[in-house]
């Protein structure tokens, strides 16, 4: 059986590279296709000097840093990979790659980290986000998503077995999709989290600084609690400004590297995150460690923190919202770090790989059930209209047809 991994691009290593390293695994042989492959080579070690096939937009200028702002192209551009001669298609796909083109003999299952976000329902908030609201960029912008969300939509007929990330995920598939798919987990690798059971008094969040992920958020709300210390691990554009806002009792350490952000993660009371993510990995890793969770109750979160057992949600992305489930966090009190652990572990690598493996399996046998030749006796007109058991003039049939 010949395997073929569609990946949207290779650029870092993030959630989704970590799904197409646990593939590889069980599917070692497997070709790769993608977009553009710009990963580094510290972080090229899962692909084990597999050959890659990139598209044309690999050579286009600026494409290393500017890959986004070729979206227009990109349907075109996943199109043009000839896998004609695979039986067994998996895309890993959170933009594009659930869009190459497959023939009824082969079986496509796309693993979908979220439909297009930017094309769908988060529309108008990344609009917000980037200062698109106004001016022509608005409108050229919304004109490529109607096209993208058109073309979308028609690909969605060319899987054959959907698998979304959370619940939250199968809901949106359902939503834009039309179409049923089982919720897969991502893998998390908790055996590199260590479970601590004395924790200090602090609470912490970590995640890269863009708007979405709600840092400044979270330090507004602990801004109005001079008595209660939060650290903040991670960087990027929202940096400075988070910063410039910060109080003596937040402790901003910037990008650090995995080893001091686990050593955080095992000493916090608790870990505070008020992203609506589609999964949401790091909340898994803070469980790893023993530690609860305090988090915005939509998204995947909701599959993966058990309430007022592993952590407790709160309703609004809002700085009162925080400080309330702060406080609720507080009362309760007697979060078990162990229980916490056991959590963590239904997320696992080893979890992953059996119920990728059996899911794959099965749509096997099913697809090659369905697409067995049966040999069935041919009806055709000559001289006489044969039909299994029945023989008829051919001038019966023209009087019949006339009538």
């Amino acid at each position: 059986m010949k395997v073929a991994l569609v990946h949207d691009w290779l650029i870092t290593f993030g959630g989704a590279e970590r799904v197409l390293e646990q593939i590889l695994k069980l599917y070692p042989n497997a070709d790769i296709f993608t977009l553009y492959d710009f990963l580094p080579d510290e972080d090229r070690g899962f692909l084990k000097n597999k050959k890659i096939t990139t598209s044309f937009l690999q050579k286009f200028p600026f494409a290393k840093k500017k890959y986004r702002s070729y979206l227009p192209l990109m349907p075109l551009a996943i199109e043009q990979f000839d896998l004609s001669e695979y039986d067994l298609i998996i895309s890993n796909s959170y933009a594009v790659a659930k869009g190459v083109i497959t023939g009824p003999d082969q079986l496509h299952i796309a693993y979908v980290q979220s439909p297009i976000r930017y094309a769908w329902d988060l529309m108008f908030q990344y609009f917000n986000e980037d200062d698109m609201t106004v001016g022509p960029g608005r409108w050229l912008a919304r004109m490529i998503l109607h096209y993208i969300r058109i073309w979308d939509l028609r690909t969605a007929f060319g899987v054959d077995k959907f698998l979304g990330n959370s619940s939250f995920i199968v809901r949106r598939i359902r939503k834009v999709y039309g179409r049923h798919a089982t919720v897969m987990h991502p893998p998390v690798d908790v055996s590199t989290f260590k479970l601590y059971l004395e924790k200090e008094d602090f609470y912490l969040t970590a995640s890269r600084m863009v708007p979405y992920k709600k840092i400044g958020l979270i330090v507004k709300a602990f801004t109005r609690m001079p008595d209660k210390k939060l650290i903040v691990i991670g960087d990027g554009p929202c940096y400075e400004k988070t910063k410039s806002k910060a109080t003596s009792n937040v402790k901003m350490l910037g990008y650090q590297p995995t080893s001091i952000l686990r050593r955080y993660m095992q000493r916090a009371r608790a870990f505070v995150f008020a992203a609506e993510e589609d999964f949401g990995i790091i909340p898994i890793e803070a469980q790893a460690c023993g530690t609860p969770v305090i988090a915005y109750g939509k998204g995947g979160i909701r599959d993966t923190v058990i309430e007022n057992k592993t952590g407790l949600f709160f309703e609004k992305q809002e700085a009162d919202s925080i400080i309330d489930a702060v406080e609720r966090f507080e009362r309760k009190g007697d979060y078990d770090p162990v229980k916490i652990r056991l959590n963590a572990e239904r997320f696992s690598n080893e979890r992953f790989l059996r119920q990728f493996k059996s899911f794959v399996d099965s749509a096997l046998e099913e697809h090659m059930e369905s697409i067995k030749y049966i040999p069935q006796k041919t009806a055709f007109v000559h001289d006489r209209v044969k039909i299994p058991n029945v023989s008829i003039e051919k001038e019966t049939v023209r009087k019949l047809v006339l009538k």
